[in-house]
């Protein structure tokens, strides 16, 4: 969208203009995919300003009530990109969707983090070999990422291991505030660079740190619903997958079964679009649930974790 659509929006000024550049609203889209009270805070204009802008917006780009056919032709642009594993593809459908999230969330050494590099690295591959020829972007909120790890999967997957690490573009969020502002940096790389792959290992991580006690509970769970907003919009605007992370807490009071849970209570439940729940199994083996997901039925897939990445057992 150009400069001249926006500044044709009632309301927008020159300097409402600016202020929208700068606070990363520079298309139709992201306009119109906000709310009122959103973008009142972060351009620094009245609600009510706010909201006329969002309807010009949505107006211009007929934002309504499309026939399920139309939402169907949305869904055939949908890619998918292979996990490395046919059986993990499989549980998943086919792989990982684009203009979604996928959660997995599992206690230490279950696959999260190793599913994470495999994505950015899947990601560059022919469409033809699972992947979507596009660039990564990884932010990292646990020191988990490793370039050594990239290379090794690089390598497995025949790409050439310093070009793989060229097309991932990587950062560290060293606080919640911080990681809910690299999401948003993140999309000025989105437009510019063929990115279709987004990671966030972990999601929860800085939440829980800086959240602590019963009374920040709610404080902790609306930001992190818009932060899960944020993802979804970039999914849906860029026809880009999202793999997020999530860390698992014990539940003592469950005597019988599995008494981990995973963080982020309702709120990550009901947004994630697909959720796997990663455990251990016997040496290089992990196991995946298939826990939630729109369309697919719950199942479980064994996959392995070697030296190459993630393969078939």
């Amino acid at each position: 969208m150009s400069k001249n659509e926006i500044e044709g929006l009632p309301g927008v000024g020159e300097k409402t203009l600016e202020k929208l550049k700068e606070a990363g609203y520079d298309n139709l889209m992201s306009i119109a995919a906000s709310s009122s009270g959103i973008l009142a805070t972060e351009v620094g204009i009245g609600e009510e300003t706010a909201a006329k802008i969002i309807n010009a917006a949505r107006e211009k780009l007929e934002m309504g009530f499309d026939p399920a056919s139309a939402v169907l032709k949305k869904r055939e642009q949908i890619g998918k990109i292979t996990t490395g594993s046919k059986a993990l593809d499989e549980l998943l459908g086919g792989g990982v969707e684009t203009q979604s999230i996928l959660e997995a969330h599992g206690a230490f050494g279950s696959g999260k983090s190793q599913l994470a590099h495999q994505l950015s690295v899947n990601v560059q591959l022919p469409k033809d070999k699972g992947g979507l020829e596009g660039k990564a972007i990884f932010i990292d909120t646990e020191q988990t990422f490793r370039p050594e790890r990239i290379m090794e999967m690089a390598e497995g997957a025949g790409l050439d291991p310093k070009k793989a690490l060229d097309n991932i573009l990587v950062a560290r969020a060293y606080n919640s505030d911080h990681q809910i502002l690299l999401v948003q940096k993140a999309e000025d790389y989105i437009k510019k660079e063929n990115v279709k792959m987004l990671v966030v290992d972990s999601l929860t991580s800085s939440f829980r740190s800086d959240y602590t006690g019963r009374g920040t509970l709610a404080n902790r769970q609306q930001k992190l619903n818009k932060h899960l907003h944020d993802l979804q919009r970039l999914a849906d605007v860029y026809n880009l997958a999202v793999y997020i992370t999530n860390q698992v807490m014990a539940r003592p009071d469950i005597l019988f079964g599995d008494p981990t849970a995973p963080v982020g209570g309702h709120i990550l439940g009901h947004q994630a679009t697909f959720r796997l729940y990663l455990r251990k199994s016997k040496d290089t083996k992990r196991i995946a649930k298939l826990i939630d997901s729109p369309c697919l039925p719950e199942g479980e897939a064994v996959f392995r974790v070697i030296r190459e990445g993630i393969r078939d057992v």
